[in-house]
C-alpha cells in the first residue's frame, strides 16, 4: 500500500512544524509539499534531512500529488483550503479554530459533492478529547460548572475552540442549562468570566502554557474536578496522525477526534 502524501498549510508556523516533523517521522506517510502565507522561499529541508519539499504561499498552487492536507492557521485559512481540496480531490484536516457554522456547513456540503473527506477538530490532543466526554457523563449530576482555560499569549481567540466543545459537552449531557450565579457587585468587570448554557468560561493567556482546561463542577457540599494539561505541542500529534489515515477511509464532514475513537 502506498504511503499517504501529506501537504502541511501553515508549515512555517509553530504546530506545522511540529505536523511536519511527525509526518516526516511516521510509518506509511511522507510529506509531499507546504504552503505558508509568509513563505519566501521555494522550498525547505525535510527534518530528517532526507531531502527538501516545495514550499508555496497559496495553498491552490501545491495540491499535485497530495492525499491529505494539513492544516494549522486561522479561520480563514482554513476555509481557502476545505474550498481548494475539495474542488481537487484531495482530504483534509483541520486543526484551525474559529470557524463559523456556515463554514462548517459549507465543508459537509463540498465534501459530499466531491466525495472527499474532511475532518474538524478543536483539540487533537486524546485527553482533551477524553475530557470532554467524560465531562459529558458527569454533567448530570451537578447543577454549578466553572471551565478555566489557559492558554499561550499569543493565542487569537478566547475562549478556546476546546473549551466551547466543553462546557457545550457538559450543557449536552446535563440537557439544559447550569446555574451561574450573578454577583450582587462585581468590583472588576469581567471577573466572573463569560457564559455558555450556564457554564462559566474563564481564559488565561500566558508565556509558558500550551494547553490548560480545568472543569470544576460544584454540588452541595462537593466538588468534582476533571483536568487536563498538554504539556507541549507533541501532545496533539498522535491523534493529527489519526485523523489524517482516518480522512483517507471515509468520505464527507467528521467533527471531532471522538467520533475516530469511537467515544
Amino acid at each position: 500500500m502506498k504511503n499517504i502524501r501529506v501537504v502541511v498549510h501553515g508549515i512555517l508556523g509553530k504546530m506545522g512544524q511540529e505536523v511536519l516533523n511527525a509526518v516526516t517521522h511516521a510509518e506509511g506517510m511522507n510529506v509531499v509539499g507546504g504552503a505558508d502565507y509568509y513563505a519566501t522561499v521555494d522550498s525547505i529541508a525535510l527534518p530528517d534531512n532526507c531531502g527538501e519539499i516545495p514550499i508555496r504561499q497559496n495553498i491552490h498552487e501545491i495540491l499535485v500529488d497530495a492525499d491529505v492536507v494539513v492544516d494549522f492557521t486561522n479561520a480563514e485559512g482554513a476555509t481557502s483550503v476545505i474550498d481548494a481540496t475539495t474542488r481537487n480531490g484531495v482530504n483534509a484536516v483541520i486543526g484551525s479554530t474559529g470557524l463559523s457554522q456556515e463554514s462548517i456547513d459549507n465543508a459537509n456540503k463540498l465534501s459530499t459533492k466531491h466525495g472527499t473527506g474532511i475532518i474538524i477538530a478543536p483539540n487533537f490532543a486524546m485527553g482533551a478529547v477524553l475530557m470532554s466526554y467524560l465531562v459529558e457523563k458527569a454533567s448530570r449530576f451537578f447543577e454549578y460548572a466553572d471551565l478555566t482555560e489557559v492558554h499561550h499569549e499569543g493565542k487569537i481567540d478566547a475562549p478556546s475552540g476546546t473549551a466551547l466543545a466543553i462546557a457545550q459537552s457538559a450543557a449536552n449531557g446535563r440537557q439544559g442549562s447550569f446555574t451561574a450565579p450573578t454577583p450582587d457587585e462585581e468590583l472588576v468587570k469581567g471577573t466572573r468570566g463569560g457564559v455558555h448554557q450556564g457554564v462559566v468560561i474563564h481564559s488565561g493567556r500566558m508565556p509558558g502554557r500550551v494547553a490548560h482546561h480545568e472543569m470544576v463542577f460544584g454540588a452541595l457540599g462537593q466538588t468534582l474536578t476533571i483536568r487536563h494539561d498538554s504539556i507541549n505541542r507533541e501532545s496533539f500529534m498522535p491523534g493529527v496522525l489519526m485523523a489524517i489515515k482516518a480522512s483517507t477511509q471515509q468520505k464527507g464532514l467528521v467533527l471531532g477526534l471522538d467520533k475516530i475513537m469511537g467515544l
